[in-house]
C-alpha cells in the first residue's frame, strides 16, 4: 500500500473534522499547513510565523501539550485550541493545533442598536441575522436593528443548538423555519415563520444538514 502524503493526510484528517475544527501544523518557527473550519478561521498561511502568545507558540516553548482559550486580541476571533509538539531523532520540530469555536457561556440577548437607542433581544426571539451593505441586522418580532457584531463573531456568541450559518450573509435560528425547500441539486432555501424567504448556498449545505440531520 501506497503510503499518502504529508499532505494529503493531513486533507484526510482535517476533513474528519472540518466543520467544527481548523487543523494548523508548524516547525519550530512558521506554520506549514492550515485547514479552515466552517466554524473558526483565523486565516493563516503557510509561511506566517508563529505568532507569539497562540497556542503553537506556547507549545513550542514550553514543549509540551497546550490546551487553554486565546482571547481575540491575536486573530481577531476567541478559540480554544490544543497543541502538541513532535519530534524527530529526540529533537523537538513543530507542533500540530486543533482550534475549536469559542462559545460564549452566561449571554442570553443580544442588544440591537434602534433609531431611538438599544433593545435587549432574547436569543428565542432573534429570527435571523443578515449582513447587507456592510451592515450587520438582527431581525426579531416585529421589528430589525443593527449590531457591531460580524456574523463569524455571532457565532460564537449564539447557541449553537438554535443557531445555524446557512449562507455568508445569514445565520438563522431553527426554530423560526417554518419549511426547507430545495432550490438546486445540492442548495435549499428556508420559508421563516414570518414569511421571509433565506437561501442555503452550497458551501454550507452539507453543514446545514448534518445540524439539522436531514
Amino acid at each position: 500500500m501506497e503510503i499518502l502524503s504529508l499532505d494529503a493526510l493531513l486533507d484526510v484528517v482535517g476533513e474528519l473534522f472540518s466543520d467544527e475544527v481548523s487543523i494548523v501544523v508548524s516547525n519550530t518557527e512558521e506554520y506549514l499547513y492550515y485547514r479552515s473550519s466552517k466554524r473558526v478561521d483565523l486565516k493563516i498561511k503557510p509561511g506566517d510565523p508563529v505568532r507569539e502568545g497562540t497556542i503553537a507558540y506556547k507549545a513550542l516553548l514550553r514543549n509540551q501539550k497546550v490546551s487553554e482559550f486565546i482571547s481575540r486580541d491575536l486573530f481577531g476571533v476567541p478559540y480554544h485550541g490544543m497543541a502538541v509538539p513532535f519530534h524527530k531523532d529526540g529533537k523537538l520540530v513543530g507542533c500540530v493545533t486543533a482550534i475549536y469555536p469559542a462559545y460564549t457561556n452566561g449571554k442570553s440577548v443580544v442588544t440591537v442598536k434602534t433609531n431611538d437607542g438599544w433593545i435587549p433581544v432574547p436569543f428565542a426571539d432573534v429570527k435571523y441575522i443578515e449582513v447587507k451593505d456592510r451592515k450587520t441586522y438582527v431581525v426579531a418580532d416585529g421589528f430589525s436593528g443593527t449590531h457591531k457584531n460580524s456574523l463569524q463573531n455571532f457565532e460564537f456568541l449564539l447557541p449553537r443548538e438554535s443557531f445555524v450559518r446557512c449562507h455568508r450573509s445569514f445565520i438563522v435560528n431553527v426554530h423560526h423555519i417554518k419549511e426547507i425547500f430545495p432550490d438546486t441539486h445540492s442548495t435549499f432555501v428556508l420559508s421563516m415563520n414570518d414569511g421571509t424567504r433565506i437561501p442555503v448556498s452550497q458551501s454550507y449545505s452539507s453543514y446545514f444538514r448534518k445540524l439539522l440531520d436531514f
